[in-house]
């Protein structure tokens, strides 16, 4: 399935029939695309969907067996036509950092590029300023690339392959693993270069959010285009619409929709339900009916995002799985932990290297039963607040407890009463799942007596039955993800400590996770502290706090740290104009707060609404640029980041 059958002699990209095989496995097939000049195109999908095989073929750097390939006028079909428009594309591999040198530093990466795509001096110069502006990187020339954050490294990188002002940029998913505030500025980045050199850029994610920053998109799977169009046309292709409720008892309401419903999930005290072929009027009423003697405290429906509409396609086709997973099988050998008891707890909490101050006296506490989630940017010392937590990294200053030992003097005791997945897979690949989950069981001392029931219960709720022979390291990311969290959870600690577990994991992979997440809090009564790039997980926290610079910036419930904002900065607006590119620019000179472009769409926060509407109107209309709609939302948990990240920066700047 795709958008065009018969070739567009203006489009940058025309794709017909294309397939990629590796040996028997079919990795591409019969993919038809096209892509217009100055266009930003998105590839969305899971691991293993074909994105990054499709993008290397476009970028002339690997072979393929079937189909015709255009690319800026050339018919890709040997070596010899891929070198011919090499100088003209930019590549960005997949991996933060992999196209960049580690000991060369900013500056000396940038000329190494310019000097290989042939950039004249007296150009070089001027770009590299430029774009080290953009990026604000310009502070940091001489550092080592291997020193820069995750967000650094990709701005860095994209720089690198923008040096030479290509037609075509590719770019396999630049932003995974990057913190919101560095997203936000890679896309700004790519809209300001698109309007001034009329580039196209071809982009993969998977973060389902940054759709709506797409022109139009492709929504790859199992190596086919399952759906093809505008953001908003595609979510429009799933039937259906989303119910979201409050309701008490959670766990009541969650297990009586379970039984009609496939697709649900819990977020914070919400729970989320996609509706199959349901009107927004039909839905309130169904699901309210269904819940009869459940005490329904709030309820909407609404049409469904990209992430919903997503999901919902597979399951409508059908291409994964629609069983539901039952991850309810009770503690066996240990009570319940107290759920009013205090699992985790970082008092002034400090951490030096050197004269560099990684974490600076910071301060937290979590509850048993409790999700955590601690945000912020890369480099804001996420990861050494937990390595001290968990007596991996002594502290500087400080104290903590943690499972009820003290930090400092209990590090053995503290290893034996929680969990840890660490960013680096926690997992020997060469060993199957269920070596693996054996080798955990006897590293955490087991019991000869128990470890077949914690082993089963560890199949179960990690929903790892269909592949406990198979190596580790041959499973999908999501599957992979899960195992990991199954040997942190071997000898059913109390506290668990997750950093970015679903990094890179696909939208099913990461709902799935979630779903043994919120089990073990609300049912197992666990303490679970996860760190955590999506935003749209952020909201699955009961609580969160935010930092940067090694600091507690922002301490509280996920709403109400989205009520602070609208309250200090007004609400959302999304503003829909004739020209984008040129009204972005325009209210940026203006100086509106958090103005960001997403897709066609323009986004800036407006405490006064109707005051900033009539001025916006105004503005536009002076530049005849034609204003087609403007509508108020609520900020989104990005935004809150995004606003308190760029105010401490702006603040440190003046």
């Amino acid at each position: 399935m795709g958008e065009a059958s018969l070739v567009d002699k203006q489009a940058v990209i025309n794709i017909t029939g294309f397939c990629k095989r590796y040996k028997k496995k079919l990795a591409v097939n019969a993919v038809d695309l096209t892509i217009q000049r100055g266009e930003i195109y998105g590839l969305i999908g899971p691991d293993g969907a074909g994105k990054s095989s499709l993008m290397k073929a476009i970028a002339g750097v690997l072979s393929f067996e079937q189909g015709t390939l255009d690319v800026l006028g050339v018919t890709i079909d040997s070596e010899a036509s891929a070198e011919k428009i090499k100088g003209r594309l930019g590549f960005m591999p997949q991996g933060l950092g992999l196209n960049l040198y580690g000991d060369l530093s900013v500056e000396e990466n940038i000329d190494f590029f310019a000097q290989l795509r042939e950039v004249q001096p007296e150009q070089l110069d001027q770009r590299k300023d430029k774009l080290l502006g953009m990026t604000r990187l310009d502070k940091f020339r001489e550092r080592p690339m291997k020193n820069l954050s995750g967000g650094m490294k990709q701005k860095l990188g994209l720089i690198c392959t923008l040096i030479h002002q290509p037609e075509l940029v590719i770019l396999d998913e630049p932003t995974t693993g990057v913190d919101p505030v560095s997203r936000r500025d890679f896309w700004a980045i790519l809209a300001e270069l698109l309007q001034e050199h009329n580039i196209t850029a071809l982009v993969s994610t998977a973060y389902m959010d940054e759709a709506a920053r797409f022109n139009r998109l492709s929504l790859m799977y199992n190596g086919q285009i399952l759906a093809a169009g505008t953001p908003d046309a595609i979510s429009q292709q799933a039937k259906g619409c989303l119910i979201e409720l409050t309701a008490e008892p959670q766990l009541e309401a969650l297990k009586q929709l379970k039984i009609h419903y496939l697709q649900i999930e819990t977020i914070g005290s919400r729970i989320r339900v996609f509706a199959d072929n349901t009107s927004v009027n039909a839905g309130v009423k169904t699901v309210t009916d269904l819940l009869a003697g459940v005490k329904i405290k709030t309820i909407r429906a609404f049409d469904a995002a990209l992430e919903d509409s997503f999901i919902a396609l597979l399951r409508q086709r059908p291409l994964t799985d629609q069983t539901q997973k039952d991850n309810s099988i009770p503690r066996f050998d240990k009570p319940l932990p107290d759920d009013k008891s205090i699992a985790i707890e970082a008092k002034q909490l400090t951490r030096d290297f050197g004269k560099f101050r990684s974490v600076d006296h910071i301060n937290f506490s979590v509850k048993q039963g409790e999700i955590f989630g601690l945000l912020g940017a890369n480099g804001a010392g996420k990861t050494t607040a937990i390595k001290m937590l968990t007596g991996i990294l002594p502290p500087s200053e400080g104290e903590g407890q943690v499972a009820g030992a003290d930090m400092r003097k209990a590090g053995q005791l503290i290893k034996e009463r929680i969990g840890y997945m660490s960013q680096a897979f926690s997992l020997y690949l060469d060993l199957t799942v269920m070596e693996n989950i054996r080798l955990f069981a006897s590293i955490y001392g087991v019991d000869r007596k128990t470890l077949k029931q914690r082993i089963d219960w560890v199949i179960n709720i990690a929903g790892l039955a269909e592949v406990i022979g198979q190596l580790a390291g041959s499973l999908p990311m999501g599957i992979r993800q899960r195992l990991a969290l199954g040997c942190a959870l071997i000898h059913q600690p109390g506290v668990l400590f997750l950093d970015e577990p679903t990094s890179g994991v696909d939208p099913i992979g990461r709902r799935q996770f979630w779903d043994i997440l919120v089990h073990l809090a609300r049912v197992e009564q666990v303490a679970i502290l996860v760190t955590t790039h999506y935003m749209t997980e952020a909201e699955h926290c009961d609580h969160l706090v935010l930092m940067y610079a090694g600091r507690v910036i922002a301490d509280d419930t996920p709403t109400t740290m989205i009520e602070s904002l609208q309250n200090e900065a007004g609400q959302l607006l999304e503003i829909t104009t004739d020209k984008p590119l040129q009204a972005l620019t325009l209210l940026e000179k203006e100086n509106f707060k958090g103005v960001a472009l997403f897709g066609k769409h323009i986004h800036l926060l407006a405490l006064d609404v109707k005051r900033v509407k009539k001025q916006i109107s105004e503005l536009l209309t002076k530049h005849s640029i034609k204003l087609l709609e403007i509508t108020a939302q609520t900020p989104t948990l990005e935004d809150v980041f995004v606003y308190r990240v760029l105010a401490l920066e702006n603040k440190e700047l003046t």
